[in-house]
């Protein structure tokens, strides 16, 4: 039987100011019917124009028209190059024969209008059928994607959802009119470790129940190992190794397979250096190249935890709620407590991780270390001193040693001033550079520190990659030489070989500045592996806590376990 897409020796151009760039090089592989092929590889090595090129999604103003073939059998048996069909034939497959999830769904949904009305309009556009049938089939479709409540989402917009749920409508949507191809484009990035377990899952019962294919495309083997067939890695424009799942993951064959494999943090001891991209390409002999490790190889591995008489920080009581219904007069009767009477200690020199699903409180806790929440009822003590006592002015000073690391650093960075300016901008403010030629060598002594190079001094965010955006952010708060920086999901989104990359730049800051940290995540293994103590949050409350390794190899709670078997991929097995 011949495959359901067959690629073969495609490659496209992009126009650029500066002449023709090509970002895929003679891609070939095929996509049997049923089949998961994963497209693996880091941000910018083709993975998602590869997909995009599949539909013709990529703008026709910048790209140069493609080469090679993308063969597809319809289901009544045809067989067409998609490279080849025109405009019209193309909107008969999308979606119909062909349908696509996307890696951000709050872009891909329109915010004017509810998620019943534009699952029940992809219904209409391809099969005739009245508005009435069409919205019987949407409840039908959110009842099979497990969304709450089918009739209330109906009449919901995207923001009233959260992100698991808006991808469960965009694949609510993607599945209306039972296509023989699903393509998911970095579905579950952005999403909890328990969410994303739960969307693969839904990915995969849907695909046995319909019967079929899918190309998934992710940065994370991991990822890849529990949901795939065949594996596709691609570097740079090109496939450089593919083969079955069993192959890929324990005979690779390619540095840059190789290297997507060792960089977990999982697979390593604590607080040890973790392997990166460059070097596997330039062939060094790592130990990362190796079986995942066990108990024993991670127990009393890495930094101690410091072990001072007397906190840095210490949290009593700490609440922070948030009115949920008033009176008739305006009065609160009702609070949604995000933080619940949290008690804990944080030492100096000592990292201690934070780690939750999305809305446990975790982050609404970090900020409310930082008075960026203001608590409801409780105390914070730095040094002795209850931070909540003084005034927002007074407060100011204290701030300087208090510093934040947000998930998102485009967001966190001011668009229209230079990365230059905007680390330099903080030591003005706080007075610690008498001028600007002082704050300028300065800042180039810490963009250095975080392995970027200072003729970057003078260019603008969007100049950057995810992973130096965050490098700069990172130079930003430790401009101050603060003593105490929390870390918000700060490698969340980041590429896994970025991330190590990131998590390495943490651990040598803080041998060399001796900051205290909180660092917040939803993926124990990444916690483990920063952190010298881990608390456990769960519905604004403390779930457990305990040292990083106890609570990563032997969790007491029930939740803590559930957040454990989530991790996708190899674990560290017990010996």
């Amino acid at each position: 039987m011949e495959p359901l897409l067959n690629i073969t020796h495609l490659e496209i151009e992009f126009k650029t100011e500066d002449g023709f760039v090509k970002p895929l090089h003679d891609i070939s592989f095929t996509i049997e019917k049923g089949e998961t092929v994963a497209v693996v590889g880091e941000s910018g090595s083709g993975k998602s124009i590869t997909a995009l090129s599949t539909l013709q999604l990529l703008p026709a103003s910048i790209t140069k028209y493609p080469k090679g073939k993308i063969l597809f059998n319809l289901k009544n048996g045809e067989q067409v190059d998609l490279l080849k069909l025109p405009q019209h034939q193309l909107q008969e497959i999308r979606g119909n024969e062909i349908a696509m999830i996307f890696q951000e769904p709050m872009t891909s949904l329109n915010p004017v209008f509810t998620c019943g009305a534009q699952v029940t309009e992809a219904i209409q556009l391809h099969q005739k059928c009245s508005k009435a049938e069409a919205v019987k089939k949407t409840v039908g479709l959110f009842e099979k994607v497990k969304l709450p409540n089918p009739q209330a989402i109906l009449q919901r917009y995207p923001h009233q959802l959260s992100g698991g749920q808006k991808q469960r409508v965009m694949i609510a949507m993607a599945m209306s009119c039972n296509p023989s191809l699903l393509i998911a484009d970095e579905p579950t990035t952005a999403l909890d470790v328990t969410v994303q377990k739960t969307i693969l899952e839904l990915i995969k019962e849907l695909q046995q129940e319909n019967g079929m294919s899918v190309l998934f495309i992710t940065h994370d083997l991991g990822v890849v190992h529990d949901i795939a067939d065949k594996v596709v890695v691609m570097y740079k424009g090109n496939i450089v190794e593919q083969g079955t799942v069993d192959e890929i993951f324990h005979n690779p064959k390619h540095p840059y397979t190789k290297a997507l494999l060792a960089c977990r943090p999982a697979l390593h001891p604590k607080g040890k250096q973790l392997p990166v991209v460059s070097d596997f390409l330039e062939e060094k002999k790592m130990d990362g190249d190796r079986l995942p490790l066990t108990e024993k190889d991670h127990l009393h591995s890495g930094q101690p935890s410091a072990n001072n008489d007397k906190p840095l920080l210490k949290v009593e009581n700490l609440n922070v709620w948030f009115p949920e219904k008033h009176s008739l007069f305006g009065k609160p009767h009702s609070f949604i407590k995000a933080v619940n009477n949290i008690s804990f200690e944080i030492f100096a020199g000592e990292t201690l991780g934070l780690v939750g699903e999305s809305g446990c409180g975790k982050t609404t806790l970090g900020r409310a270390l930082l008075r960026l929440v203001e608590p409801t009822s409780g105390s914070i003590l730095l040094n002795g001193e209850n931070i909540l006592n003084n005034g927002l002015k007074q407060f100011k000073q204290q701030r300087k040693n208090l510093q934040i690391v947000f998930q998102d650093p485009y967001s966190s960075l001011n668009p229209r001033i230079t990365i230059g300016k905007a680390i330099a901008e903080p030591m003005l403010v706080h007075g610690l550079s008498v001028n600007q030629k002082q704050a300028k060598e300065k800042v180039i002594e810490l963009l250095e520190k975080v392995n970027l190079n200072p003729s970057h001094y003078n260019r603008y965010p969007h100049e950057f990659s995810g992973g130096q955006r965050q490098r700069i952010v990172i130079a930003r708060a430790l401009a101050l030489h603060p003593s105490f920086i929390v870390w918000d999901e700060s490698v969340s989104a980041l590429d896994v070989s970025v991330q190590a990359q990131v998590l390495n730049l943490l651990n040598d800051l803080k041998k060399e500045f001796g900051f205290t940290s909180v660092f917040i995540s939803h993926d124990l293994s990444v916690v483990r592996y920063i952190s010298d103590r881990i608390i456990v949050m769960n519905k604004g409350q403390i779930e457990e806590s305990g040292a990083a390794d106890e609570i990563y190899f032997k969790p007491r709670q029930e939740y803590t376990r559930q957040l454990l078997s989530a991790i996708p991929g190899i674990q560290v097995q017990k010996p």
